[in-house]
């Protein structure tokens, strides 16, 4: 019962400081419970850590202009419990915004702090509990249609940077353990693609386990590149198929192996249940084979691209060797079928890999242009297809570009799921309403 009874004075001095950062309290004929005219001419910038909730706050009380700090409690008594009175840190607070003033309350030299008690809207804390307790796909599911399109577009325009900000500390973090090699992060980060949203970590430890330098000796000749790659995944050691083109990877892997001190992975990381066949991971695998057999110096030629239509015919050429071609598994032989990326799975890896990588190195060498070449590239995609997308348009809203998609997957993966509705505008707008 203790956890539960801390856990909503949390929430609710949550709801305060919400209403105090963006003046949501009634402003007019502000007194402290002493009875001084208070003006609040600026509230301070949020602190997220240790120390008063604001600083730099500047407030008229009485007919003294101070600035400072302001603390903020649902009881004024929380004060003492929390032992501010006996912390330097608190000493330069300079006002105790509260919802109710139980007690008075004191600095750490004995001097009394000015306390004022927020007034404001029922319906905002009303709102907010409802949006916090709400057991829908997002809270604001039955009020989001009465938020007016131009400002779901604006806010949107803000999360596709949040989320392009997001990805580039991924791309960052990958720099980092590749040297600084913007080729062998190109490598890493388009190989995880590859693997979609099943096998993406198996091609991330695949792509991370071979130095580019060896993908870029064995670029000339495919069956040398499948047998390295093949090798690496783990997948040649499980096979026992009778194959002469198996038998032939196994042997070019054994002698690789040995001249460069490869170790492979566990081949028992790849997943093949509730797959369609085009996305095995031979296929997959065959399919990155051919992109750096064809592609060497991939990242230079992003570079050189920067348009949809070049960046596609990049990736257009994409076909696996004869063998796959009427392989899906190894040893089952099916008619022949022509086994290119399609369309859709190009987009995909413009979508999460190409435009982070570019927009990564337009943040690294501070080119704007190819930053806003990447937006617009993205705004000239056709918005993804999945289970977040779906439930979007099942609630309304339109929307017609990767952009956009990206930006709504920012918005419930960073908001909605977390039900961080008070740092999104949305939920600004819904506790207002």
């Amino acid at each position: 019962m203790r956890i539960i009874i801390l856990f909503v004075l949390t929430m609710k001095e949550l709801v305060l400081h919400y209403i105090w950062q963006h003046k949501l309290f009634v402003q007019h004929d502000l007194h402290t419970t002493d009875g001084q005219r208070i003006e609040v001419i600026d509230v301070g910038k949020p602190n997220t850590h240790a120390g008063p909730d604001f600083f730099n706050a500047k407030i008229r009380i009485g007919k003294t202009v101070w600035a400072g700090n302001v603390e903020i409690h649902n009881l004024a008594s929380d004060w003492n419990k929390h032992r501010h009175q006996q912390d330097k840190n608190y000493g330069n607070v300079i006002l105790h915004v509260v919802k109710k003033a139980d007690v008075p309350v004191f600095l750490v030299d004995g001097q009394k702090l000015p306390q004022l008690e927020l007034s404001y809207a029922a319906t905002i804390e009303a709102n907010y509990e409802t949006l916090v307790s709400d057991t829908k796909w997002i809270a604001c599911a039955d009020k989001i249609s009465q938020v007016p399109d131009v400002f779901i577009q604006s806010w949107m325009s803000a999360l596709l940077l949040e989320r392009m900000e997001q990805k580039v500390q991924e791309v960052n973090a990958l720099l980092q353990s590749g040297s600084y090699h913007w080729e062998e992060t190109c490598f890493v980060i388009v190989s995880k693609c590859f693997g979609f949203s099943v096998n993406n970590e198996a091609f991330l430890r695949l792509a991370k386990s071979i130095p580019l330098m060896l993908i870029l000796k064995n670029c000339r000749d495919v069956t040398q590149l499948e047998a390295l790659l093949f090798g690496q995944s783990g997948l040649l050691k499980e096979l026992t198929c009778q194959d002469d083109y198996i038998e032939e990877l196994k042997w070019e892997y054994a002698f690789l192996q040995q001249k460069y001190q490869l170790q492979p992975m566990d081949g028992k990381q790849w997943r093949l249940l509730r797959l369609r066949p085009d996305n095995f991971p031979y296929i997959r695998i065959a399919q990155l084979a051919s992109l750096f057999y064809k592609r060497q110096r991939l990242f230079s030629q992003l570079l050189d691209k920067q348009d949809v239509v070049l960046l596609m015919q990049l990736f257009d050429a994409v076909e696996v060797s004869d063998y796959w071609k009427n392989h899906y598994i190894p040893g089952e032989v099916h008619a022949p079928k022509s086994k290119k990326l399609g369309q859709e799975s190009v987009y995909g890896i413009l979508i999460n890999a190409v435009a982070p990588l570019l927009f990564c190195y337009g943040a690294h060498k501070q080119l704007q242009s190819l930053k806003d070449k990447v937006l617009l590239m993205l705004d000239n995609i056709p918005a993804e297809h999945n289970y977040i997308t779906r439930r979007w348009r099942e609630m309304g809203l339109t929307f017609n570009s990767a952009a956009d998609s990206q930006a709504l997957i920012c918005l419930y993966k960073k908001y909605c799921e977390a039900k961080n509705c008070l740092r999104c505008r949305i939920g600004y707008k819904v506790l207002t309403l």
